[in-house]
């Protein structure tokens, strides 16, 4: 190994999946269009991942949402409440004065189908591992879903899963 990493010679990397199947991860997690951003984003950081695919009531997938979506949402959306105003919490006013120093958000109930990107990118299972990647790239996309012969969603190839399949070919 570490003849590879010190060579002249740069090492040849190989990929030996040969389709989507070979390459994704199987039944994606997903989130439900009528979710709230921070439902979202606690489902997401929760997860450990950057995107998930939106679904209606039914189960169809309806749209993406990535962070990058969250993040433009709220550069665009965020708000406060002033201090001075009077709060209420439950019907009740708040007892207590808050300082000048306290925020408190004006907590954001949009839901997510109204942010989400509203198409889902796919390949079927058989797509060739090349192709896939060149999808990807060419979309300029971290997440490609992959589907069955009838459309049902059932995995995701991320960018990450492209790189664990990589491989160091070894020299003879």
């Amino acid at each position: 190994m570490n003849d590879v990493l010190f060579s002249d010679s740069p090492p040849t990397m190989v990929l030996p999946a040969l389709t989507a199947a070979d390459l994704m991860t199987p039944n994606p997690v997903s989130l439900g269009e009528v979710l709230t951003v921070k439902e979202a984003i606690a489902f997401l950081v929760d997860k450990g991942i950057g995107g998930a695919p939106v679904i209606d009531e039914a189960g169809h997938p309806v749209g993406v949402l990535t962070q990058h979506d969250i993040v433009v949402h709220d550069r665009e959306t965020v708000s406060y409440l002033t201090p001075d105003r009077e709060y209420v919490a439950d019907g009740k006013p708040l007892q207590r004065h808050l300082g000048d120093d306290f925020l408190l958000e004006d907590v954001d109930r949009t839901e997510i189908r109204d942010l989400m990107t509203p198409v889902i990118f796919s390949v079927k299972l058989d797509t060739p591992a090349n192709k896939v990647i060149e999808e990807m790239v060419n979309l300029k996309i971290h997440r490609l879903y992959v589907v069955d012969d009838i459309g049902v969603l059932v995995g995701v190839v991320t960018a990450l899963d492209v790189l664990r399949h990589l491989h160091i070919q070894k020299q003879d």
